[in-house]
């Protein structure tokens, strides 16, 4: 049973990252979903797919992605947990690593890049940063 589903997503992407797979694996929830397209439209992953088999639970597959052998994120770090939220509002956003990596929000307005909460003019809850 897993109670911090991105987490658990963020755990999976580090160590798929490490040994160089190409795709992986795991339960699929609305949130998960979310934090991968977000990744997807920043570039962070080639690919999302929902897997549905009959008679089972649905299942989000990630294509990872890579520039040059190298992987596109070389750091994951879980910034809101279950057991200690953090909000930022507006005008409290600071680039992460110089402008270089992003924040991924959940906002009144669905989960997006920090890019994408500048633009709308929303503040959230900080889910996490990667770069």
């Amino acid at each position: 049973m897993i109670n911090d589903h991105i987490s658990d997503m963020l755990a999976r992407i580090h160590n798929a990252y490490l040994v160089h797979k190409k795709s992986l694996t795991m339960p699929y929830t609305k949130m998960v979903k979310a934090v991968a397209d977000v990744m997807l439209q920043e570039k962070y992953l080639a690919g999302v797919e929902e897997i549905e088999e009959k008679g089972k639970h649905k299942t989000l597959k990630l294509t990872l992605s890579y520039k040059h052998d190298q992987p596109a994120i070389s750091s994951l770090k879980r910034i809101s947990k279950p057991g200690v939220r953090v909000y930022r509002p507006l005008h409290s956003f600071k680039p992460v690593l110089s402008g270089l990596g992003i924040s991924i929000l959940s906002t009144s307005k669905g989960v997006m890049s920090d890019r994408s909460a500048k633009q709308n003019r929303v503040g959230g809850e900080v889910l996490a940063e990667l770069w």
